[in-house]
């Protein structure tokens, strides 16, 4: 939608050349074509900046979606590593709690075996190191943990 400049084009009337507001009509003519042209150029370069100044933030939104898609990759790997562990735990927990109750058990009924019989039955106990875990059975060994433990 540009329009052609009005370009003012002088004839002359008098055998001598232009009269003097015929020129000053040129010279006006001319300041009004180049400030067009300078401002076409200034708005051109605008719209350059603007463009090149969207095509930047185009470029940093995908590269923020890509580090927040990699973010929540790990956090869901992290979650069922969790998970995994929390359930492994409980089941542990578990298992150390049926042990614990057969122990207690097995026990009951020695002591009862002793009192019917009369005879001492001289069974060590096993010492239980979760109930007293300050007091291992086993000499205490370094626990080493590997760099890459909790990357996937």
């Amino acid at each position: 939608m540009a329009s052609q400049p009005f370009v003012f084009k002088a004839t002359a009337n008098s055998p001598s050349g232009p009269s003097g507001a015929e020129e000053d009509h040129q010279i006006v003519d001319k300041r009004k074509q180049k400030r067009m042209l300078s401002n076409r150029e200034s708005a051109r370069r605008s719209r350059m900046r603007k463009q090149k100044h969207l095509d930047d933030l185009i470029n940093q939104m995908a590269h923020i979606r890509n580090e927040n898609s990699q973010i929540l990759t790990r956090v869901d790997l992290t979650t069922q590593h969790y998970i995994k562990i929390e359930t492994e735990n409980h089941a542990l927990r578990d298992e150390v709690l049926a042990l614990t109750q057969k122990l207690q058990s097995l026990n009951s009924v020695l002591h009862f075996m002793e009192e019917m019989s009369g005879l001492v039955m001289d069974i060590p106990e096993i010492p239980d190191p979760l109930l007293k875990p300050w007091q291992l059975p086993c000499p205490s060994q370094p626990i080493m943990a590997s760099a890459d433990m909790f990357q996937y």
